[in-house]
């Protein structure tokens, strides 16, 4: 059965001298033949040329994206195996998770990017949604992806001058010649959210923003969902101006927002739901997670469409102008120590 195997190549993007590499050491541990599997850094300081780099340094038919500290489980690959024969397959995915003993605020930011109100169908790469199934870019993430080698030189590889949203337009060029994505809930990544709440809204400002460059470079119908946060950004300083110029419209006009807010809470029951008890999350600090949640689903929206609108109205890069002056690529086997 593992002569049918393809070779793989685990593909990780680290910075110049980082050694505390989790994703090397994980695909170390994989249950898959030595033979068949290796394990390459590339290092640089603009990911998208890393991993463009790595993957014409590859000997793999398929590549397996990590982030630096993705962890994988060891049967990762056995589960991703049964869908590598099927030639319309080109990436097969499922959602980073954050560990459980994951800090307190950390467990809070996993709980917001989970949830449908602030991410709609993108909350299933972060949390296990449904079966396994044929996806678009919405639900699949680059720091868990398998990918035929071979689809993505085709394409020239990723768009180095679209950070951070370089996988979702790929993604789609392999939809629009034919290619099948598939998300499987199975296949998992443990991975820790942002460590703050400054570099969480960082986090949020460039999504919106590279959501927006990537709209204007590949413009498909599924970006239409992408829309609703920076319009509500929109109507939040229209509420703001009528208010002060126009009390009786602002009023009306308020009456949408007390709707919004209602929806808030709704979806933080939801969350207080959705959360498993244990040990760990008793009843009181599920329900403290569920109500630190709330505000910061307003702030997704308000972050994500301000970054939205940074990106649909400012000048786009140009190639060239988001790459890293060097990439170093080491080909590190597949059970190698990381660190020696």
């Amino acid at each position: 059965m593992d002569d049918n195997l393809p070779r793989v190549t685990v593909l990780i993007a680290a910075r110049p001298g980082q050694t505390d590499i989790k994703a090397a050491e994980a695909g170390h541990a994989l249950d898959y033949p030595a033979e068949k599997l290796e394990i390459i850094i590339a290092r640089g300081r603009q990911p998208s040329v890393q991993r463009n780099a790595g993957m014409r340094e590859a000997r793999g038919e398929w590549i397996y994206f990590l982030d630096d500290d993705s962890v994988c489980p060891a049967a990762t690959l056995r589960l991703a195996a049964r869908y590598f024969s099927d030639p319309a397959v080109k990436m097969v995915g499922g959602p980073n998770l954050c560990p459980p003993e994951a800090p307190e605020i950390e467990q809070v930011f996993a709980l917001v990017l989970s949830s449908w109100l602030a991410f709609g169908p993108s909350r299933a790469r972060y949390t296990r949604v449904g079966q396994a199934r044929s996806t678009s870019e919405k639900e699949l993430i680059l720091c868990n992806l398998l990918a035929r080698r071979d689809a993505l030189l085709e394409l020239g590889g990723f768009n180095e001058a679209l950070y951070p949203n370089e996988e979702n337009a790929l993604m789609d060029e392999l939809q629009k010649r034919g290619g099948k994505l598939i998300y499987d809930p199975e296949i998992v990544v443990y991975r820790r959210p942002r460590g703050s709440l400054s570099s969480f809204c960082r986090m949020l400002m460039t999504y919106g923003r590279g959501r927006a460059e990537q709209f204007r470079l590949h413009p498909t119908s599924r970006s239409a969902l992408n829309f609703v946060p920076p319009l509500f950004c929109a109507y939040v300083l229209a509420l703001l101006v009528t208010l002060l110029a126009a009390p009786a419209v602002g009023l009306m006009l308020g009456a949408l927002f007390a709707l919004y807010l209602a929806a808030v809470v709704g979806q933080a029951v939801a969350l207080f739901g959705m959360q498993r008890p244990s040990k760990v999350a008793s009843w009181g600090t599920r329900a403290a997670r569920a109500l630190a949640a709330m505000p910061l689903i307003v702030l997704t929206h308000v972050l994500y469409g301000a970054g939205f609108w940074h990106g649909l109205l400012t000048r786009l890069k140009k190639d060239g102008e988001r790459t890293a002056a060097e990439v170093a690529v080491e080909r590190l086997g597949s059970r190698v120590n990381p660190n020696s």
